[in-house]
């Protein structure tokens, strides 16, 4: 298997942790504590954004980072300017779209709005934040 297999298969399972991360967020803040959906948003996906910073960090580019703790805050920095940037303004968006204006679900159109973001993130992490 490849080594951008690997990274690619390692991204996704962290992908999939943090979707889990944001989704029980969004429910909570919107339907436990009557958040508006977009700032409930917002809040999810800063939740996921960190937890898939930590996984990352510690697992998925672990090669690129194992024996670099100096610039873990170097990292985190990057990861929130590009991942973090590219998730809240990606989500916010799209869910705007999806909710307010074509009346989807806010739990679908999170999941949608989470799919159509992974790949730009996937390239963002790889290229800018773990090189």
């Amino acid at each position: 298997m490849s080594s951008t297999l690997r990274v690619w298969l390692k991204f996704n399972m962290v992908g999939l942790l943090g979707m889990t991360v944001q989704l029980t967020a969004l429910t909570l803040l919107t339907s436990g504590f009557r958040v508006n959906y977009l700032t409930a948003t917002a809040l999810a996906v800063e939740g996921a954004v960190i937890h898939n910073f930590i996984w990352h960090e510690c697992w998925t580019w672990l090669d690129r980072t194992k024996g670099d703790a100096s610039g873990t805050l170097r990292r985190l920095l990057r990861f929130h300017l590009a991942n973090g940037a590219i998730s809240i303004a990606g989500n916010l968006g799209l869910m705007w779209l999806l909710v307010s204006r074509l009346h989807l679900h806010y739990f679908v159109a999170n999941v949608m709005a989470i799919g159509t973001c992974a790949i730009l993130n996937f390239l963002a992490s790889d290229r800018l934040v773990f090189s």
